[in-house]
């Protein structure tokens, strides 16, 4: 490398500048880029979130009538925004816990003859001012779709039939000729639709065995399907790796579903209750082998029907959750019957958003079976976009930006890069890579976007990349998201953790050669000359 006057490297391509000093004294890692290294094009879908009827997320988050800042239909025009901003293509709804004992029927019609209810998921009151057609309103403002869950523990077949009745057909029939009664003359066409949530958690309203649940999704889909065979039907699969009926669940209910569901589910968040910032971020591997573990599952029951079709994943739920657990069991145990209390409502830390962005590379390298991923959740409850209690205005969490990066540019073909970097070892998990990263290539745009997390903690990391792959390429720009502390957050009174282009990448001969400052979340971006 050749020195300036000033004893630094010049990056002519974005104007920035490496220390040689430092750059010497780095950890190094290599990667390779190749064309050749395919895994899948992306779905879009990968980048949706989920809203359920709890806490602040629909009342006081997305809805506020009278709010200055809200739109004629009582919509927060800010939040709206934000919600833009991260450009998520899938929207869950309306749970969740709270599906488990949700009466659709009381959520249409004229808001002043609907009845509040007392939501036993969460032991609060439900309104019901916002129902399917408010939401399915809502989500086209925010360029978005639906993806309806139905009722499947206090609830059954018919109920779930006269829903997609009510949402997709055209008209001429009971439940459609209702919708057009309500004012909705075009069938909302929801696409996606889950088998309920979490039936193999104890805490859910109709809990069931594996077997019950099996029979009971089996022939809810079978009956869905006739009503409307374009739809794409979600299969419960286990609410985390840790359930004791992990993975048997998945494979005595597939036996059952194979024929009916296109995709399992999986959910997971994580926590650094043991305040262990090292070990925390190694929390995606235990992603990557969940995945892993859903996948061969699938694979076996696929083999053992004798059958042509995957099973893919619908990941609707993942995100770090456990700051507010205490005020959470506080309110429900000692405070209930509240309307939107603030529950679930964790505050994010630089480090939060660091496994956010881990968890987004494991997503987008498992992209050929894993379609359609759920951020849970998107406004005020465990959520990127925040709103104050005061009807001030909304803000980003630290884990906003990640997320939006990922669904930026995260559009087109995963890449799988060939890596060859340090590990270390943390309290609960051996090996753990100081890199981790993937690379999506938007052949349309000409655009490749590597993203990178250096998670050692303590040492920089030199990363030569090799891209001759793609000749003819430069660095658009280097994006990065760092903080010296870990435990920083951003409020409504400003952003202490938001990402610069100010990352230092120089490509050179084929090779990019980047400094990824210790515990960074890094965006590469490349584009054709």
């Amino acid at each position: 490398m050749v020195l300036g006057d000033n004893g630094f490297v010049s990056m002519a391509a974005s104007n920035k500048y490496i220390s040689a000093e430092v750059f010497s004294m780095a950890k190094k890692a290599k990667m390779i880029i190749d064309k050749a290294y395919k895994v899948s094009e992306v779905d879009k879908r990968i980048y949706g979130s989920f809203i359920e009827h709890l806490g602040r997320a629909v009342y006081d988050g997305l809805y506020q009538p009278g709010n200055p800042l809200s739109d004629e239909d009582g919509f927060r025009k800010d939040v709206m925004e934000m919600v833009k901003e991260l450009d998520v293509p899938i929207i869950r709804y309306p749970g969740g816990n709270f599906v488990s004992s949700f009466v659709w029927e009381d959520s249409v019609g004229p808001v002043d003859q609907r009845p509040a209810r007392l939501e036993l998921a969460w032991r609060s009151l439900e309104k019901n001012e916002i129902g399917v057609n408010e939401f399915a309103k809502w989500t086209d403002k925010v360029n978005s779709e639906m993806m309806m869950a139905v009722n499947l523990g206090t609830r059954g077949i018919a109920d779930a039939c006269n829903l997609l009745e009510y949402c997709n057909h055209p008209g001429g029939t009971k439940y459609s000729d209702m919708r057009i009664s309500h004012g909705v003359k075009d069938p909302h066409k929801i696409k996606v639709w889950c088998l309920g949530n979490e039936m193999d958690g104890t805490w859910q309203l109709g809990h069931k065995t594996m077997d019950e649940y099996g029979r009971l999704a089996e022939e809810t889909g079978r009956a869905m399907k006739l009503i409307d065979p374009s739809i794409e039907l979600v299969s419960c699969g286990s609410s985390n790796l840790d359930m004791p009926t992990f993975p048997k669940w998945e494979a005595t209910t597939l036996e059952c579903t194979y024929d009916v569901a296109d995709y399992v589910s999986m959910h997971q968040y994580y926590g650094n209750e043991a305040n262990d910032t090292a070990d925390f971020l190694a929390k995606s591997d235990d992603m990557d082998l969940f995945i892993r573990s859903v996948i061969a599952t699938c694979d076996y029951v696929k083999a053992k029907k004798r059958g042509k079709k995957n099973i893919n994943i619908s990941f609707d739920e993942w995100n770090v959750w456990f700051h507010s657990r205490d005020v959470e069991f506080d309110t429900t145990q000692n405070h209930p019957w509240q309307v939107a209390p603030p529950i679930l409502e964790d505050i994010y830390t630089y480090e939060d958003a660091l496994l956010v962005g881990l968890m987004l590379i494991t997503l987008m390298k498992h992209a050929d079976r894993v379609k359609i991923a759920c951020l849970a959740q998107l406004v005020n409850v465990i959520a990127p976009v925040m709103t104050d209690q005061n009807g001030g205005p909304a803000w980003r969490q630290t884990i906003f930006y990640p997320f939006m990066h990922a669904s930026q540019y995260g559009r087109g073909v995963v890449i799988q890069p060939v890596i060859d970097t340090p590990v270390h070892d943390t309290a609960q998990h051996e090996n753990v890579t100081d890199l981790e990263s993937v690379t999506v290539w938007n052949e349309e745009k000409e655009e490749v976007t590597i993203f990178a997390v250096n998670r050692n903690l303590d040492e920089d990391l030199e990363l030569t990349t090799d891209v001759r792959s793609f000749e003819g390429y430069q660095i658009l720009e280097h994006i990065v998201m760092e903080n010296s502390d870990m435990k920083v957050c951003n409020s409504s009174g400003g952003e202490l953790v938001y990402p610069k282009s100010n990352g230092e990448s120089k490509l050179d001969g084929g090779n990019i050669h980047s400094l990824l400052h210790k515990a960074s979340w890094n965006v590469i971006r490349l584009g054709k000359k």
